[in-house]
């Protein structure tokens, strides 16, 4: 039971070998509902972090005088620390409960934005972006999309769960436009303290309506009978989560699977959603269009991920990840031709292919690992998540150094696109890794 909860009946003991029935009927609008509502405006909220890095080189690189590579170098720490901190989000939840955890990372975001208006120094915003809106960012990810639709929902788990991972898409729809006008009227400073309190603003809710378990309300989930009563924190899952990397990392598939993975991230949160807006800036293009050029690829994207799980169900998934790679990589060779200060149609077209294709490797990538790893895949594929984000990581530095270096972005999309043809070949071989090294636990 959670801190702040009102402790529930006991659950009526039924014959021997049976599970208790729930203490109280399940009232008209289930609560699982609530805590869903309340996970998707977290998310929601969360997501404002996503949207302003892309936004913030420019401004801070004219006003401080620090270098892009510096900056990326700041915003890469974000990513590969959100990366790291998911696969360990689920335990911390396991042992403390969801409400804590989602509390303290919320606050450590709202934290980490608001602080950086007095920074002065780099390593001010390597602490304060970097490090502390990074791991507060991996304690929302997909792991907690994953452990509030465990808990709560035995039906509906799955239009739970894409509903709860477009939030991030659709958080960068809502905040992008608004963030990137208040950086052209209001400076940077502003946008940092809108993402503090967009997380501040869901607290509340949060310390309110976000409940641990359906036990804590004296109910069985959403779509059961039988009620289950709060299992104990669970200990050494930690441990645990280590021990499914160490056996994983044993076999060649799981390198192919993570290789291929930090390739994708390296091309859409590393790339184009870190300096697709100064890049197109460089070209003339106002920051303004640029960000919602970028909110468009976020509301494209949920078509995408839907589709790509359909898709998922119906043909390999080897064969659609090397699809989906190759034809990022033909995109990204052609973007440098399309930047201009004005949207022309090829623009469009290129917005919204990639927003098609910007989350459509996860469905197919998280089949491969239940294939392959049984059991252990929603673990292996957390760590396959963190590949993503170091993959992001990498390249959100390197492109601010090729900037610095070069004056241009363009061997940054071109080497891009070369990296997804590796990622396709990656994809494609996993079959014969597969058959050679099978996966013992």
């Amino acid at each position: 039971m959670t801190q702040t909860d009102t402790p529930a009946p006991a659950a009526q003991p039924g014959p021997p070998g049976r599970t208790p029935r729930p203490p109280r009927s399940a009232p008209r609008i289930h609560p699982a509902w609530w805590v869903a509502l309340v996970s998707f405006l977290t998310i929601l909220g969360a997501a404002a972090f996503a949207a302003a890095p892309g936004l913030l080189i420019e401004p801070l690189h004219h006003e401080l005088g620090w270098s892009r590579a510096t900056i990326g170098a700041g915003l890469s720490i974000q990513l590969v620390l959100y990366g790291i901190t998911a696969p360990f989000a689920a335990a911390l939840m396991d042992r403390f409960g969801i409400r804590p955890v989602v509390a303290v990372a919320l606050s450590v975001i709202a934290l980490g934005a608001f602080s950086t208006i007095w920074m002065t120094e780099p390593w001010h915003f390597v602490l304060a972006w970097g490090v502390m809106v990074g791991l507060g960012s991996g304690a929302l990810a997909l792991a907690f999309t994953a452990t509030v639709t465990q808990r709560w929902f035995v039906r509906r788990r799955g239009l739970v769960s894409g509903v709860l991972t477009a939030a991030t898409a659709s958080g960068q729809l809502v905040f992008l436009p608004l963030l990137a006008w208040m950086v052209e009227n209001q400076g940077w400073r502003a946008a940092s303290i809108v993402v503090a309190l967009a997380c501040a603003l869901v607290m509340p809710l949060v310390l309110l309506l976000l409940r641990d378990h359906p036990a804590d309300v004296g109910l069985a989930p959403y779509g059961s009978d039988e009620f289950a009563p709060k299992p104990p924190p669970r200990r050494g899952v930690a441990r645990r989560t280590v021990s499914a990397l160490v056996r994983a990392a044993r076999t060649p598939v799981f390198w192919l699977l993570a290789g291929a993975f930090a390739i994708c991230g390296a091309t859409t949160n590393g790339l184009v959603r870190t300096h697709f807006v100064p890049s197109a800036h460089d070209h003339g293009m106002p920051i303004t269009v640029a960000a919602s050029l970028l909110a468009v690829i976020g509301v494209v994207d949920i078509i995408g991920t839907i589709g790509s799980g359909w898709l998922t169900d119906r043909f390999s998934p080897r064969a659609l990840l090397g699809v989906y790679y190759t034809l990022r990589g033909v995109a990204l060779l052609f973007l440098p031709t399309l930047l201009a200060p004005t949207v022309d149609p090829p623009m469009i077209l290129f917005i919204v292919f990639y927003g098609l294709d910007w989350v459509a490797t996860v469905p197919p990538t998280l089949a491969l690992c239940r294939e392959i790893y049984g059991e252990e895949a929603p673990v292996v594929f957390g760590w396959v998540l963190a590949s993503h984000q170091v993959g992001a990581g990498v390249v959100t530095w390197l492109g601010g150094l090729v900037r610095d270096t070069t004056g241009s972005y363009d061997l940054v999309w071109y080497g891009a696109g070369v990296l997804c043809a590796g990622a396709a070949v990656m994809s494609l071989v996993i079959r014969r890794a597969h058959r050679s090294e099978p996966v013992t636990a």
